[in-house]
């Protein structure tokens, strides 16, 4: 059977319009197309592959667990579940964890888990979720109604109600909506979806009082931000501020499916037996990973190993910058980065992505105005400069097609111009 690209365009429901290559393989930060061809990849799964592609350690301890049993339901317990959840609860002070499957189900879980307590604590009449425009919390029903991004939630209505959206970092604007009625406020340290934009320090401490005054619990969704990404095994911890649910999912298993919710005793006693489920959650395969990948990425120097080649990757874009002036300015934090375009090339970052494939590079997009960089966490600073070597390359191309573009406009308005006052010259003519 011969798989193409066309391929996908036969057999797959429409939703994704992926690249030209037909991917085979990967090793480390590269993956190969099955013509052989090497593309750098800056994606890791969109931040999900945080120790790269067929990783020795991942992929013996798959094998390992592969041979012992993948699967038996939580009707009963296994080692490897309750390992990673020892391991999560000691690093990170929780005292409770619900795992799932991906992101979506854990913000799912939380806002349920949310609800719960509170219904149980005062009545169903305290029960709004306030979260922040161009916020992203997953595709389920749910959890895309309380994303702020209407794109994704329009035409699946009626959405669940008791939900609204306010500015990010506007603490004004939540000091004005936020009341006894409300029973959570979920927000990403840094919007990811949403353009890789960080919530300013003193936003999040002044949300987290403004939860305590009102008794709703503070939901950070670190599904992207989490499992080292930032430069902290969660970003929370550099942000000073501790929430009440925490949400964790792409990088946790290193590309094997999983999630969870990290909370405390009091507030998972509201999950009582039958209240929520999750037939895959926890499984022994994903959780065995998960300790193999909670071992690596959260020593100190690994960390810090993060945090310095996230650094050096912003300084390397910058300086290439200086050249093709394309992007207005570089944010985020560690290897979570977004490349934010210039006015003049507003709404073209899938453009560039494209021109990156064209030169073996491989780059996400956060809107039309952003060009994400979610790297696996073990990239080199060599690889970061052969990235950006790459990245050059399909600037190059970029900026010399947006100058023909104008160079042709300007002709044509220019021979626009001149058809006009030749027709007004002639009609003059015509007149006298």
């Amino acid at each position: 059977m011969k798989i193409t690209r066309k391929t996908f365009d036969e057999v797959m429901v429409p939703c994704y319009v992926p690249q030209d290559m037909v991917l085979e393989r990967g090793k480390g930060v590269y993956l190969y197309d099955t013509s052989g061809r090497e593309y750098l990849d800056l994606t890791a799964g969109i931040a999900v592959n945080c120790l790269g592609h067929n990783h020795a350690g991942v992929v013996k301890t798959i094998k390992k667990q592969a041979s012992r049993f993948l699967h038996v339901s939580n009707i009963f317990v296994n080692d490897k579940t309750l390992t990673l959840a020892k391991k999560l609860t000691h690093l990170t002070g929780y005292t409770k964890v619900f795992f799932v499957n991906s992101g979506a189900e854990a913000n799912e879980a939380a806002l349920k888990l949310a609800r719960r307590v509170a219904y149980d604590n005062v009545g169903e009449e305290k029960c709004e979720i306030i979260s922040f425009d161009h916020s992203f919390h997953g595709r389920t029903l749910f959890s895309v109604s309380v994303g702020g991004q209407a794109k994704y939630s329009t035409g699946f209505g009626p959405i669940p109600s008791g939900i609204t959206h306010l500015p990010y970092n506007d603490i004004e604007a939540l000091k004005k909506t936020i009341s006894d009625k409300t029973c959570a406020v979920m927000m990403e340290v840094i919007q990811g979806e949403g353009g890789i934009i960080p919530a300013d320090p003193e936003f999040i401490k002044e949300v987290r009082a403004l939860c305590d005054q009102h008794q709703a619990l503070l939901i950070f969704d670190e599904v992207q931000t989490g499992v080292g990404r930032t430069g902290s095994f969660y970003a929370y911890e550099w942000a000073g501020v501790r929430p009440d649910i925490l949400t964790t999912a792409k990088g946790l298993a290193a590309g094997v499916p999983i999630g969870a919710i990290l909370t405390t005793d009091e507030i998972a006693a509201h999950f009582k037996p039958g209240t929520h489920g999750s037939t895959f959650g926890g499984s022994p395969l994903a959780c065995a990973v998960g300790s193999y990948v909670v071992d690596k990425v959260s020593k100190p120097k690994f960390l810090a190993k993060v945090q310095q080649n996230g650094d050096y990757l912003k300084e390397q874009i910058l300086k290439l910058n200086e050249t093709y002036h394309v992007f207005s300015e570089v944010r985020g934090k560690g290897l979570l980065l977004g490349c934010v375009l210039a006015p003049e090339y507003a709404g073209k970052s899938g453009v560039i992505q494209k021109l990156c494939a064209k030169h073996q590079l491989l780059v996400l997009v956060a809107g039309g105005d952003v060009v994400r960089l979610t790297p696996a966490l073990i990239i080199t600073p060599k690889q970061i400069r052969d990235a950006v070597k790459l990245m050059g390359r399909a600037l190059k191309d970029f900026v010399k097609a947006e100058q023909e573009a104008k160079d042709k406009e300007a002709k044509t308005e220019e021979a626009k111009t001149e058809v006009e006052a030749k027709a007004e010259a002639k009609a003059e003519a015509k007149a006298e």
